[in-house]
């Protein structure tokens, strides 16, 4: 090493230079000092002002997750005590089977809610009911809580009238719940008569135990959430329950990011601080030539030592967190070093490879991987796939990049590529295959039925298509949501695949829609065998959320050669005896014909034919008169529909209507007819009212209110003259939209009159749901020759109800003298029929109207 020490005949410098020099850098270096002490006193009073924010906040937010534990509490207790169900089967009786093993107050409140204890306590102060964990119990709620719970049961009394839930925390054995207590009451439910006696109180507990209590502070942001024990109660994150902490208090773990940050600063201040002194006493011995050159020759070797090891660490760190790892081997084939990253990669102990072949461990597709390094000249892109076991036997693959040492050896990288092989062969099979069932889609069905078709089937042994179509499914997706639809599918899968042999094809290609080809099936006897047996399959029960699912299937079956020999054409037509099966009734099969394919195409003549025909002036208005039965008078007309085609005459209106509401036509349509009746209805005497026929489709939209409306305006008919039927679907398919429609139409001063009633199973409580004005016997009671004393029955039950619901009762179908007096004998009030008036022309109504007619 060479020798620094200053020389002796060196010229000394000036002492009281030195002395000036080291008197300005002490007094700068107290100058510094006393900036870092202050630096680092601000540090620890932020450190300490942060730490005292956190407590405050992490307090806050414990509060907040209390408060919505009981507000939470108490929405779901107001759903289930202001009930009336729970007020006629826990207030007026105990109703165990409603309550516990219908679930509606049972096992699912401790499933869903976590909640350890629901009881229901009569005014004398008994339990009626009580479910603790989930199970039912004969226990007394007092005895549970270990406590008298009258001043809640009073509480939760005073607050039935403005439905009021109380909350209160308790302390129930050591560990605090929050209790949430309501008055049974009846609801809104107006068929229920409340009891003047003490209402029943319904009582729901949750015990916050420790995973209660964790779960809760993660949802906040709280960290360790817990019961406070007696060595926590001095601390300053405390919470007290209850009054005066009478259900035990919380604790938690605040953070200390102020604890963070001295453990940063403090440190790093002190470094700062110790360069500072550094820098002070290398200024310090500049005032000698010498060590100004020792100081420089220092700072340079320092300056590329540390730029060496940062070039190493970044080496090392960039080696070491890839996903590669480092091999080398000799000229023999041997491992000589493997990286850190050997072992966290393939799972294998480094230590036991080196020394080892190379082959022994990396297998490439063809050859060895020897045989591949030992080439002439490595390919271009010097890599290769090879195949290795990693720790527990599981087969990899990895790609070896080489470069050669000189002439000892070889080094590399290796990269795993085992997720990427999997991830493209996951992105292969789900190009050709369904994402939600692992059929095969409607690409894998493509190319399967091309490959089948190319093979020439015969008309001996075709190849049988089958167009499974599930019938009604979306009602399983809007009843039970779609995860539920989605379950069904999946067995629905399962069930068609279960059906057919491992060389036939199963295809998911719609939302409901499966093509099951098979071939070599033989007779048209085989083809229905296994169409049954798939209808059979699918009919089975399916089990949503413990409850059983009842699904139905269609299916269309289209054969080639014998129906198509196209894939295209071959699917077409299977689709179109689907939707012949669909029309037949559901839940059977249809084959293909050529007849089938000639009815699509009148179809849709006639579909373009009716969409010329509203604004060419081809429909035709007629009306059929009623009859107040009572004294014969006249009260109205029902307005009708009839198309008068230039080819076919005239088409009736249950040939045109399905296509104008399958078509979307149906809105113009029934503009046409609301506004021509009202026009002519105008001009009728004013005690005749208009009855006008709406279609379900009408009430899915928006703008019902407004059609009617403006018809009225237009025609200026009083709204009290026009009476609008409604069938029964309209509610079943969306009962809310449908009564807020009826509500705006109501305020134009319209009739409402439920069409077709006496065919449907819940009309009596749509009769007094909804704002109707009368209702209209369904003509299926008088169209036999003969009224059977059981359908005799029924009309009377119809008259009598619309008589108690202050509704006017209008029969339909009456066709013979019979009929007539049977219904006056009823007392019902209204009749229409062809015994009293065929539908006829307007021109004919006119002239009707001119005889002043009556009928007795």
């Amino acid at each position: 090493m060479t020798d620094v020490t200053p020389s002796t005949d060196r010229p000394l410098p000036n002492r009281s230079s030195v002395a000036l020099t080291r008197a300005s850098l002490l007094k700068f270096f107290g100058l510094l000092t006393s900036a870092f002490l202050l630096a680092a006193y601000l540090l620890i009073y932020l450190g300490h002002d942060l730490d005292k924010t956190e407590e405050i906040e992490s307090a806050f937010y414990t509060e907040k997750a209390l408060q919505s534990l009981e507000k939470s509490l108490r929405s779901t207790l107001r759903d289930y005590a202001f009930w009336g169900d729970a007020y006629r089967n826990l207030h007026q009786q105990v109703n165990t089977e409603w309550a516990y093993a219908r679930q509606n107050l049972g096992p699912t409140l401790y499933d869903d809610f976590g909640l350890q204890g629901v009881f229901v306590v009569d005014g004398a102060g008994h339990t009626l009911y009580a479910v603790i964990n989930g199970r039912q119990q004969r226990t007394d709620a007092s005895l549970w809580f270990k406590r008298s719970l009258g001043p809640l049961l009073e509480q939760a009394r005073l607050g039935a009238e403005s439905e009021t839930p109380v909350t209160a925390f308790v302390d129930i054995d050591g560990q605090p719940a929050v209790v949430a207590a309501a008055a049974i009451t009846p609801g809104a439910d107006p068929s229920i008569r409340p009891d003047t006696g003490p209402s029943s109180v319904l009582i729901f507990v949750r015990i916050l135990d420790p995973a209660s209590l964790e779960q809760l502070g993660k949802e906040y942001g709280v960290e360790g959430l817990r019961t406070a024990n007696p060595a926590d109660l001095n601390d300053k994150t405390i919470l007290a329950l209850g009054e005066r902490g009478a259900a035990g208090s919380l604790h938690w773990n605040a953070e200390r990011p102020g604890r963070r940050l001295l453990a940063l600063g403090l440190p790093l201040l002190g470094v700062i601080a110790l360069l500072v002194c550094l820098m002070a006493w290398a200024l310090l011995r500049r005032t000698t030539v010498g060590a100004m050159a020792l100081d420089a020759s220092y700072a340079s070797l320092q300056r590329s030592q540390d730029a060496l090891a940062i070039s190493e660490a970044r080496f090392r760190d960039i080696v070491e967190t890839s996903s590669d790892w480092i091999w080398e081997i000799d000229s023999q084939g041997r491992f000589t070093f493997l990286s850190e990253r050997f072992e966290a990669v393939t799972g294998l102990d480094r230590d036991a490879w080196i020394g080892q072949p190379i082959d022994a461990l990396l297998s490439p597709e063809n050859g060895t991987l020897s045989q591949w390094l030992s080439r002439t000249s490595l390919p271009a892109d010097n890599s290769i796939l090879c195949r290795f076991l990693g720790c527990g036997g599981q087969e990899r693959v990895t790609r070896i990049s080489a470069r050669a040492i000189d002439d000892r050896g070889f080094r590399g990288t290796a990269t795993d590529v085992t997720g990427e092989l999997e991830a493209r062969r996951r992105i292969e099979f789900l190009s050709r295959h369904d994402a939600l069932t692992g059929l095969a889609n409607r690409a894998r069905l493509r190319e399967f039925l091309d490959g089948k078709l190319k093979a020439r089937p015969t008309r001996e042994q075709p190849l049988v298509m089958l167009f499974v179509g599930l019938d009604r499914f979306k009602s399983v997706n809007d009843l039970l949501g779609h995860a539920a639809g989605d379950q069904v599918l999946n067995e629905i899968s399962d069930r068609l695949a279960d059906c057919v042999r491992h060389k036939d094809l199963v295809a998911r290609i719609g939302g409901d829609e499966f093509v099951l080809l098979l071939s070599h099936i033989g007779s048209q006897a085989n083809v229905e065998a296994l169409c049954q047996r798939v209808l059979d399959s699918i009919k089975r029960p399916i089990s949503i959320n413990e409850q059983p699912t009842y699904v139905s299937a269609s299916i269309g079956i289209a054969m080639a050669p014998n129906d198509a020999a196209e894939a295209s054409e071959l699917l077409r037509y299977a689709d179109i005896a689907l939707y012949e099966a669909k029309a037949a009734g559901r839940g059977t099969w249809r084959f293909y014909s050529g007849e089938m394919n000639a009815r699509i195409i009148e179809r849709r003549r006639l579909e373009t034919d009716l969409r010329n025909a509203i604004t060419q002036g081809e429909l035709r208005l007629h009306v059929q008169p009623r009859y107040r039965l009572a004294d014969g008078q006249m009260t109205g007309a029902e307005a009708l529909v009839r198309w008068q085609h230039p080819q076919l005459g005239l088409v009736p209106p249950s040939t045109f209507i399905p296509i104008a509401e399958q078509t979307g036509l149906i809105i113009a349509l029934s503009d046409w007819v609301i506004a021509t009746a009202c026009h002519q209805a105008a001009r009728w005497p004013a005690q005749l009212f208009l009855s006008l026929n709406l279609s379900p489709l009408e009430f899915k939209g928006d703008s019902l209110a407004e059609r009617i409306g403006k018809a009225l305006a237009d025609s200026a008919i009083s709204p009290s003259r026009l009476e609008l039927e409604i069938t029964e679907s309209v509610m079943l398919d969306d009962a809310g939209g449908a009564l807020e429609m009826m509500h705006r139409l109501k305020a134009l001063g319209v009739r409402l009159a439920m069409d077709d009633f006496g065919t449907g199973y819940s009309s009596l409580s749509y009769l007094r749901s909804f704002p109707f004005d009368g209702l209209k016997i369904d003509r299926s009671f008088l169209n036999r020759t003969h009224v059977s004393e059981e359908d005799k029955a029924i009309i009377r039950a119809i008259v009598e109800l619309g008589h108690a619901l202050s509704l006017t009762v209008t029969a339909e179908g009456i066709e013979t003298a019979e009929h007539l007096d049977m219904l006056k004998a009823m007392s019902c009030e209204e009749g229409q029929g062809y015994f009293l008036g065929k539908p006829m022309d307007i021109d004919g109504f006119n002239a009707l109207l001119g005889e002043k007619p009556s009928r007795g």
